[in-house]
């Protein structure tokens, strides 16, 4: 087991996988989910890229500390993965609050991101999504995980995939019966008060240079096309891919679109990126002679 402590002493568990030396992608799930989330992604990722995926505060094997967390305590978080690993630039990406993790990283460390892409995600809490997890957060609080386990699967899962799905969903996220409340309070409440810093974010937002992707299910109800739409225009880089039929927990029910379209933006973005490398060292070249 691979672990990492975070400034303040956190344990932070995190897996490498895929090929050795092969260009980086930090893997940055959301609510309650651990590094499993990921696992259609690293393998179809596998013989092209070296995934790094971790869990979360409060997630998987990963400590899961009494008291208050932040969005911007787990994306230093993410950072001490990277720098313990030696990888001084990676791909990021981020799924629902991993999103949004993933925003303040290409905000605050700009130099520690190839690219970016955000799935099924928000910059910003609608009054109606901040009352949707208070309601997760007391509900687990007040009679444990499994009370919100049916509400929180209707809202990730598509109504068409749902009976196909569910019997998955141990290890999907907040449905996750062996997370402790404590832990899926926390984050919940870390969400929340990230939305209320939202127009602190979304000024920066704007300075974020590297290419992002930002997609969407059609049929996401809990970060809907709108929430990507706001992104884009917020993000100069970026742009939007919806895929058709896909509701919130997409990187899962739909893993081979999300996949396709993830690995085309990534092949994109790292020949940009090595391009820049090269032009970089041609300079450093010409100064030199």
């Amino acid at each position: 087991m691979t672990y990492v402590r975070g400034s303040d002493g956190v344990r932070i568990h995190y897996q490498i996988t895929g090929r050795p030396g092969a260009p980086p992608i930090l893997f940055v799930q959301g609510l309650g989910v651990d590094k499993n989330g990921w696992n259609l992604q690293r393998l179809a990722s596998a013989t092209r890229y070296q995934a790094v995926a971790l869990d979360n505060r409060g997630s998987g094997r990963s400590d899961k500390p009494h008291g208050d967390y932040s969005l911007e305590q787990m994306a230093d978080d993410a950072i001490a993965v990277l720098d313990d690993a030696n990888i001084e630039t990676a791909h990021v990406v981020g799924a629902s609050m991993g999103g949004a993790i993933c925003q303040i990283l290409a905000v605050k460390y700009p130099s520690r991101i190839r690219s970016l892409t955000l799935a099924c995600t928000a910059g910003r809490n609608h009054p109606w999504r901040e009352e949707l997890l208070a309601s997760w957060r007391d509900a687990v609080l007040e009679k444990g995980v499994g009370s919100m386990a049916n509400d929180a699967a209707r809202w990730m899962i598509g109504p068409r995939s749902f009976r196909r799905i569910l019997p998955a969903v141990g290890w999907l996220g907040p449905l996750a019966l062996r997370r402790p409340a404590h832990a899926i309070a926390a984050q919940c409440d870390a969400i929340i008060e990230a939305g209320k810093q939202h127009q602190e974010l979304a000024d920066q937002l704007v300075d974020i240079a590297v290419p992002t992707l930002v997609i969407v299910g059609n049929q996401d109800i809990l970060t809907p096309r709108g929430d990507s739409e706001d992104l884009v225009a917020l993000i100069p880089t970026a742009e939007l891919v919806v895929i058709s039929g896909a509701a919130h927990g997409f990187v899962i029910e739909h893993a081979s679109t999300f996949n396709r379209e993830l690995l085309d933006f990534l092949g994109r973005a790292e020949t940009a990126y090595q391009n820049q490398v090269d032009a970089q060292a041609a300079d450093q070249d010409r100064v030199a002679g």
